[in-house]
């Protein structure tokens, strides 16, 4: 599509000559021939190479369910204690959920590189690569209720979650809670998510991008410039979640044994195409200020991976599975563009990236421990936006 743009549109694009130089090519960048610095630039209105650094501060909507986690209380898994297996001893109130990871979105800084080149026509080819770091979000719970209220024999001061179809290394201690004895055999809350101590979730972000792309100018005066865009895209959002629990005995001991780690990964590599258009516009003094607008679909290959493992690494259960699906995206670039001297381009925007029909963790731990698999529901609006600043050179 684009190299159809870029050798079918016609020559006549161009609306009339450059009042500053009264040669053919319409709108001419601001430009500042002094003072002269001797670095090896050229110039920007000329065929060659061009290049950019930027820095970015990004936002990512935060996609994640509302799922609970642990709640106060254990479960008598022998029926030693209630006389029934299975009875809840506690208030069973919710301790951790996963929608307690924060509020609002961490900043995600980064770098946007890029590497072009120019024709005489004003037909650019170009790529750039996007890369922003980890957003970390986490929460907690321990044996400390809000207020240190709670049931007098201090049954909420354990966590549970329903963890099962576990194997036997996953049973935690023998004796954890004060209603354990010799003479009941202990295990009577079988399991490290049953009866534990403390419990940690983590929530990480990662978004990254590349672009090769084509930009041909359509219409031009000696103040204005329209252009057209398109391309390929590659997009890549990262998640993932994490959860520590630490299972102690009724002497407070705790051993690699005795803790479990959970990891849920959704990784979306998306393939795709984009076409837009973008409008420049001279402020004066060396400024401008420009828009540009596109739109792309993609193929969205989802990999979902998660797994129990014990906390001295010596066992694990694993589960994966991949989906597909397409991704409708619009973007929107805002700039301002200050030209010091020939062939430098100093740069101010704000970007704005939506996806739609995304893959996000609606409950991020499968309980069942034998056949994990988490539900991963549909986000169907996802907003990565932000602020970046860069510098580019023309030689």
């Amino acid at each position: 599509m684009a190299a159809v743009i870029a050798v079918g549109w016609p020559g006549a694009a161009i609306a009339q000559p450059s009042i500053a130089t009264g040669a053919e090519g319409g709108f001419q960048a601001p430009l500042n021939a002094n003072p002269i610095i001797p670095i090896p630039t050229g110039q920007s209105g000329q065929s060659g190479f061009y290049t950019s650094f930027e820095y970015v501060m990004l936002f990512q909507t935060k996609a994640i369910g509302s799922q609970i986690i642990a709640e106060r209380g254990f479960i008598d898994s022998t029926g030693n204690i209630t006389g029934t297996p299975g009875t809840i001893v506690g208030s069973a109130a919710p301790a951790l959920a996963a929608n307690q990871l924060g509020s609002g979105s961490t900043g995600m800084p980064g770098f946007r590189v890029g590497i072009g080149y120019k024709f005489d026509t004003g037909v650019r080819i170009y790529y750039n690569y996007l890369q922003v770091y980890d957003a970390h979000y986490s929460a907690g719970a321990s044996f400390a209720t809000p207020g240190f209220q709670g049931r007098s024999d201090l049954a909420d001061t354990f966590l549970s979650a329903p963890v099962y179809n576990f194997s036997p290394a996953f049973g935690g201690p023998q004796f954890k809670t004060g209603f354990d004895n010799a003479n009941n055999g202990g295990f009577n809350e079988l399991g490290i998510w049953n009866a534990a101590t403390t419990m940690d979730v983590k929530f990480t972000q990662r978004y990254q991008q590349m672009e090769l792309g084509l930009r041909t100018p359509l219409f031009a005066t000696d103040y204005s410039s329209i252009y057209g865009m398109a391309g390929a895209r590659f997009a890549w959002i990262f998640e993932r979640f994490y959860w520590r629990t630490v299972d102690s005995d009724s002497g407070g001991n705790q051993t690699p044994q005795s803790a479990a780690d959970y990891t849920d990964f959704l990784s979306q590599r998306m393939y795709g195409v984009f076409v837009g258009l973008g409008h420049e516009v001279y402020l004066g003094n060396m400024f401008s200020a420009s828009i540009d607008v596109t739109g792309a679909g993609f193929m969205d290959v989802s990999k979902i991976r998660a797994k129990y493992e014990l906390g001295d690494k010596s066992t694990e259960s694993k589960f994966g599975r991949e989906t597909y699906s397409v991704v409708p995206s619009a973007t929107a670039d805002f700039n301002l563009w200050f030209y010091p001297i020939e062939g430098v381009q100093i740069k101010l925007g704000y970007s704005a990236i939506t996806f739609f029909n995304t893959r996000y963790m609606a409950n991020p731990i499968g309980y069942n421990f034998g056949n994990i698999d988490p539900d991963i529901g549909v986000k169907w609006f996802r907003l990565i936006h932000g602020f970046n600043v860069g510098v580019g050179f023309f030689f």
